[in-house]
């Protein structure tokens, strides 16, 4: 199994009047997400599953991404992609895809390097903003920020 693991791109800070989990992405942020989108266009990200935080820039980015990538799936929005939730249950989705499955995972830190790591066996470095990180069977194989020319071995 083939999983990206994409952070969230910038976003506007909490206020009192918009909490977190209505934050949503900045002009920067719209370009961030577009750009890696474009960039994993070219190295092999070919999802049969796109999953992602319900929270607006989670969202966002994922509608973004996956608009650039020029790819018609659906976008599954899971809660337990939420901050705080448990990463061993997005790992169990994952694992109950089936065989052959490419999933684009659209989240938050610290869950999505938990996730990663769960998958792997071992420790991951949390993903900055925009990041994506792609992990084949039990390793990760590249990391790829959205104003990177090409991915960095994990």
């Amino acid at each position: 199994m083939e999983v990206f693991l994409i952070r969230h791109a910038e976003a506007i800070d909490e206020t009192l009047a918009l909490r977190d989990p209505h934050r949503f992405l900045t002009p920067h942020g719209r370009t961030q997400a577009a750009q890696l989108g474009e960039r994993l266009r070219w190295h092999d990200c070919a999802p049969t599953h796109a999953l992602s935080s319900p929270l607006v820039r989670a969202v966002q980015t994922a509608e973004l991404v996956l608009a650039a990538l020029d790819d018609a799936i659906p976008l599954e929005v899971i809660a337990d992609l939420a901050p705080g939730a448990p990463a061993r249950a997005v790992v169990a989705a994952l694992q109950a895809l089936p065989a052959g499955s490419c999933a684009i995972v659209f989240g938050h830190e610290p869950g999505l390097s938990a996730i990663a790591s769960l998958l792997v066996g071992g420790e991951i470095a949390p993903l900055a903003k925009a990041e994506a990180v792609r992990v084949d069977g039990d390793r990760v194989r590249w990391r790829f920020a959205w104003d990177a020319d090409a991915p960095r071995p994990a």
